[in-house]
């Protein structure tokens, strides 16, 4: 019986301490691959190397996935609570935003509608024929249309599994 008591209170601790890392806002969960953290049931990754909005979103799909499309205040609190994370900074980072269809109609690359916003004030201008959304812009953090040739890390978004 000392035996079964001990895996018994063994199994217990272990289940508290899942419940524990399950509270964090931005979690590592079976769903979703090695590298990838979960946010509201998608698997997200932050991808450090700078690189072209274009390149950015060719890279994600090589890894199944877009760049990031945010839906709510609290999806992209917890994207930047993940770049935060990886780099100790709010770094200007491309998500998967565009209007390089039709100036003003902006979408996102998977497709989702494009209905929550976070534009910085006076964005988006289309200043020199800018046409990709880059997040954590200025010190509000908010959304700025840029360049598509810009160079900026990235993040990435794919369903779980």
């Amino acid at each position: 019986t000392k035996m079964l008591t001990v895996c018994l209170l063994v199994c217990a601790m272990m289940a508290l301490t899942r419940a524990a890392a399950e509270s964090h806002l931005v979690k590592r969960s079976t769903s979703c691959s090695a590298g990838w953290s979960e946010i509201n049931g998608r698997c997200v990754r932050y991808v450090p190397k700078p690189m072209t909005w274009a390149k950015a979103e060719r890279n994600c799909r090589s890894m199944g996935a877009n760049l990031a499309s945010v839906h709510s205040t609290q999806d992209y609190h917890r994207i930047q609570w993940l770049i935060l994370t990886a780099t100790h900074q709010q770094k200007e980072t491309w998500i998967g935003g565009s209007d390089a269809e039709e100036e003003n109609i902006w979408l996102w690359t998977d497709g989702s509608p494009f209905q929550y916003t976070n534009w910085c004030h006076g964005e988006p201008n289309n200043h020199g024929r800018q046409r990709c959304l880059q997040m954590n812009d200025r010190s509000q953090k908010c959304w700025n249309d840029n360049a598509c040739n810009g160079h900026f890390p990235s993040i990435c978004v794919k369903r779980g599994c």
